[in-house]
């Protein structure tokens, strides 16, 4: 899967399951945003300190948190943009996930939360 990583849609950074599972493994996203909703570059710094954190804890031996840094967090595209179409794609893939379960979540990529 590919994100926008930029409102021009002239970049786009390769994502993959296990990108979207270590995300979930390590709970990545919870609360990560503001009340306000907005995903600005204060929000990607967060999110690269709590890796950080992380990184020099046990989980700085799972290759695929180092993975996901090195491919996604990291990768030199990643913007507040791109950081907030990871976040819609990693709802939209939990929605797959619990479509067994009567949730009723959609969420389109490139439409911003603000």
């Amino acid at each position: 899967m590919k994100i926008q990583s930029n409102s021009s849609g002239t970049r786009s950074i390769e994502v993959s399951d296990e990108h979207l599972q270590t995300i979930e493994k390590y709970q990545l996203f919870r609360d990560l945003i503001d009340s306000n909703g907005y995903v600005d570059e204060q929000v990607l710094d967060k999110l690269k300190l709590n890796i950080r954190a992380l990184l020099e804890g046990d989980a700085g031996k799972d290759k695929t948190l180092l993975d996901l840094c090195l491919d996604v967090i990291y990768h030199p595209n990643m913007k507040a943009f791109g950081l907030q179409q990871l976040v819609l794609l990693y709802i939209n893939w939990k929605h797959q996930d619990n479509d067994g379960l009567g949730m009723t979540t959609s969420v389109l990529q490139g439409t911003p939360f603000n």
